[in-house]
């Protein structure tokens, strides 16, 4: 049961706010998207008074970004910048509060770890001289030694000079070639194959001694390349979540281990009977428990997080959110353990919560846009991120029973204060099956009822994932609408955030009732007296791409598609970083009930293409190899019909650089005023 009575006033506010539309003021362009300030993730001080966060800034003419650390007044919301080089990030308080560790890049070379001293000012003292780059720090509890992750090859033995020529001999050896039996053998954009793996370190900060607290482990962290950690309160173990499983990788299975910090190397695997994913280990404050997420089924990636509590005295795992229909994230714990703190997605928003540490009832603390980060700032009051479709991240504070919510930084206030930004509606129209789906739609600047409009979908990728009320830096749904275009962003079966069951309808035929859904919402939205259905796009990244593609092969209705890093040929998925379980995902395989994968695979139906398709791809995509985007604009093209090829050498799954980004909407705009007859 989720309790809601404490946030009836918030739910009030947010839907005030969520309607509104951004005084007159000029058009939203890419430009001023990369003009904005990007806040991270802030680390409270003990006292809960102060917080230290990461702000990045981007050039685009330099085409580059920096990184600054802000130093905020939780109460007073003063701030000040507290470093100034521009290659500074991953702040963390000390457990003193009077210190800070960071990383930094400020000597052209690897990230390295510094301290600054914010009671006596002074510069940061560099700690670390490694060959190499961390991340990850974290503060022992007694404040003399600091853990940080790195990568490392395992023949140097704990020798870091022998580490370095090790780096050197591959960086100045003439083979190219890159060798494997691995079933895992690149990820994302990055290969697997330089015997290079994850490791936790601690360094003493006296004597800078730097200690390998796992020499004999040859396991990965976070694919993505992020570590997630905890030191136990008494600093004699670290509980970490990494990949349980060893080469030839025919899976990749995180579990939850306990590390002595001694550097004997003794670890444990606490959850080794579960046979999908554990993440996120968080100590209790008294240090007799840990709390993780627990996954059931390894192959549906979106199964959702259950919370669980090791009580380590004991040996025993207390599952609290089996019969929650939510998958949780970002959990942590009261000043007392009597109550746990979390985010999840709920209905189209991810929102913030706590639940008793025993189990029980879940409390909703505040809903509304998209809730990140939280962490505790005091005996009653948490920090948190948010941001919404119309608003960009920010840092706020709320009391534990969601009262008195109060924005505490503004870093691109006066960019907003300045556009007319599109007002956002939340709606709910009957999809496949007669199932309620939710819909964001977002309206042009200065939009008329009593004109005609456009209409572009955004479909999302994943495919189990959604088009939050969210403020994204990459497809931003008020970039799309800004044109003049209303914007429709449903939230088809699949979509995450409306229970388990709901999310896994569509495990084993990725295109029937997302399909229908879109159809059904282009439906709805054709009765609308503002919308001209015979000027409709839809437009879609990833999985997003695989339905644009589908479409094209199913119907002829929009009069352009946008397939950005989309997946066209299940064949060729297969050839992905990560081809685990994709004949689950599909129904079939290559080599077992072929024709059932074949019959949802878009490349099945190339001969009913019609409608003029924009296709946008990176090379360094290996979750979707770059032949899907040559295949159907070939395809396209020897069928004589309208398409147009984007291709970017240097960039992955996502477009990540300023002038990329800013040319990526040029080609987006241009090609949906070209079919749409819209004008810029």
């Amino acid at each position: 049961m989720i309790k809601t009575g404490f946030i009836k006033l918030s739910i009030f506010i947010t839907a005030i706010l969520i309607s509104a539309t951004a005084l007159a003021g000029e058009t939203f362009t890419p430009g001023h998207m990369w003009n904005m300030q990007r806040v991270s993730a802030p680390s409270v001080s003990p006292d809960g008074k102060w917080s230290v966060f990461t702000v990045t800034a981007y050039d685009i003419d330099e085409n580059s970004r920096s990184g600054y650390l802000y130093l905020l007044n939780n109460n007073t919301k003063e701030k000040r910048q507290i470093t100034y080089t521009g290659k500074d990030g991953s702040p963390v308080f000390c457990p003193e509060g009077k210190k800070i560790a960071f990383t930094s890049r400020r000597d052209d070379g690897p990230a390295q770890l510094y301290v600054l001293d914010l009671k006596g000012g002074g510069e940061a003292e560099k700690i670390t001289d490694l060959p190499i780059g961390i991340f990850a720090p974290k503060w022992f509890p007694d404040g003399e030694k600091i853990a940080f992750a790195a990568n490392i090859h395992p023949d140097y033995e704990g020798d870091f000079d022998k580490l370095e020529e090790i780096i050197k001999k591959q960086r100045e050896s003439k083979v190219t070639a890159k060798v494997t039996e691995n079933n895992v053998y690149r990820f994302w954009d990055r290969w697997l194959t330089d015997g290079f793996y994850p490791r936790l370190f601690k360094v003493n900060l006296e004597s800078r001694e730097v200690k390998d607290l796992m020499p004999e482990t040859t396991n990965f962290f976070g694919m993505m390349g992020g570590v997630s950690y905890d030191i136990a309160p008494d600093g004699k173990e670290i509980a970490v979540s990494m990949n349980s499983t060893k080469p030839p990788y025919e899976q990749l299975k995180s579990s939850i281990y306990l590390l002595k910090t001694d550097g004997s190397g003794e670890i444990i695997n606490i959850t080794k009977d579960n046979p999908a994913n554990d993440v996120n280990p968080v100590y209790s404050h008294d240090g007799n428990y840990i709390l993780y997420g627990k996954q059931k089924i390894i192959h549906f990636y979106a199964d959702k997080v259950r919370m669980v509590v090791f009580n380590r005295n004991k040996k025993t795992h207390n599952n609290i959110t089996e019969d929650i229909d939510l998958s949780c994230q970002q959990w942590i714990w009261s000043d007392n353990g009597k109550t746990i703190y979390f985010h999840a997605e709920d209905r189209g928003m991810r929102s913030l919560f706590s639940i008793p540490s025993e189990g029980g009832d879940v409390t909703e603390i505040y809903r509304g846009g998209t809730a990140n980060n939280v962490t505790r700032a005091g005996r009653r009051n948490l920090i948190f991120t948010r941001h919404e479709l119309n608003k960009p991240i920010e840092i706020y504070s709320i009391d534990e029973r969601g009262r008195n919510l109060t924005k505490l930084t503004g870093f691109n206030d006066e960019i907003i204060s300045g556009l007319e930004l599109g007002k956002v509606d939340n709606i709910t129209y009957t999809g496949a099956n007669d199932v309620d789906i939710q819909m964001f739609v977002i309206y042009p600047p200065g939009f008329d009822p009593d004109e005609k409009y456009p209409l572009v979908f955004m479909i999302h990728g994943g495919p189990h994932g959604i088009f939050g009320d969210q403020w994204h830096y990459r497809w931003n749904a008020q970039l799309f609408a800004a044109p003049g275009y209303v914007v429709a962003m449903p939230n088809f079966h699949g979509s995450t955030s409306f229970g388990q069951d709901f999310a896994i309808s569509i495990h084993g035929n990725h295109a029937d009732l997302p399909y229908r859904d879109i159809m059904k919402a282009a439906d709805y939205m054709e009765q609308k007296d503002y919308i001209d259905g015979s000027r409709m796009a839809a437009t879609g990244g990833s999985y997003g791409g695989y339905m644009v593609s589908w479409i094209a092969g199913q119907t002829d209705r929009f009069a352009a598609l946008v397939n950005h890093a989309g997946v066209f040929d299940l064949n060729l998925q297969f050839a992905s970083d990560y081809s685990a379980n994709r004949e689950y995902q599909y129904g079939g395989s290559p080599w077992e009930n072929t024709e059932q994968m074949q019959k949802i695979s878009p490349a099945s139906y190339a001969e009913n293409f019609k409608s003029p398709m924009l296709i946008i791809h990176g090379e360094l995509d290996y979750r979707v190899p770059i032949a899907h985007a040559f295949l159907v604009y070939n395809i396209y093209k020897n069928m004589g019909l309208d398409a147009r090829l984007v291709y970017y050498p240097d960039e992955n799954h996502w477009i990540l650089t300023p002038q990329n980004s800013i040319f990526w909407y040029d080609e987006l705009y241009n090609w949906l005023e070209r079919y749409l007859n819209q004008v810029n």
